[in-house]
C-alpha cells in the first residue's frame, strides 16, 4: 500500500511539472527605457516638463528639462545615474558657477514592470539641489546645500531606439 501510495505520488509530480506553461501565462518583466513627466509644486502649478530616455538612436541617454522659459538637453556623461534602494536617481547639472557653487537637478526613478503593457502611469519627485560654496573659505561653513522637490507625474513607456 506504502508503494502504490508513493508511485502515485511520483507520477503525480512528474505530470505536473510536464505542464506547459502557455506564452499568455508566462511571467513578463519589461523595463521602461523612457520616461515623461510634468511637474507640479506644491499649489498643484505646473512648473516643469521632465523627459528622460535610458538610450537613443545615438545609444546614448538623454535628459530633456524644461523650467518656466528655460529648457537644458542633456547627453550622454552630462547624465549621472546612481541605482539606491528607494529607485534609481538621475541627476543632471542645471546652473554652474565658478565661484558660488552650483544647481542640480535629480530626477528619482522607481522600480516599474511594465509586464506585457508599452506603458504605466508613474508618480515621483524631482530635487533640485544648490550646492553653496565660495572661495572665501571662511563662507564655506555650515550647511552647504538646500533641497526644493516637486511631484512629477507621468509615464514610463518601452520604446524601440
Amino acid at each position: 500500500m506504502l508503494t502504490r501510495n508513493l508511485i502515485t505520488s511520483f507520477t503525480l509530480g512528474i505530470t505536473l511539472a510536464a505542464i506547459p506553461i502557455l506564452q499568455s501565462q508566462a511571467q513578463v518583466q519589461r523595463t521602461p527605457n523612457l520616461y515623461n513627466f510634468t511637474g507640479y509644486n506644491s499649489k498643484g502649478e505646473k512648473v516643469a516638463t521632465i523627459n528622460y530616455s535610458t538610450s537613443s538612436f545615438t545609444g546614448k541617454p538623454l535628459f530633456n528639462y524644461q523650467q518656466q522659459k528655460e529648457t537644458l538637453n542633456f547627453t550622454g556623461d552630462e547624465i549621472r545615474t546612481v541605482d539606491t534602494e528607494i529607485g534609481t536617481l538621475v541627476t543632471v547639472t542645471i546652473k554652474k558657477t565658478i565661484d558660488t557653487g552650483n544647481t542640480t537637478f535629480t530626477l528619482l526613478i522607481p522600480r516599474v514592470n511594465l509586464g506585457n503593457n508599452i506603458e504605466a502611469k508613474v508618480e515621483t519627485k524631482g530635487i533640485t539641489t544648490t550646492n553653496r560654496f565660495s572661495v572665501i573659505p571662511q563662507f564655506n561653513q555650515g550647511q552647504k546645500q538646500t533641497y526644493t522637490t516637486i511631484n512629477l507625474r507621468g509615464t514610463a513607456q518601452s520604446v524601440a531606439f
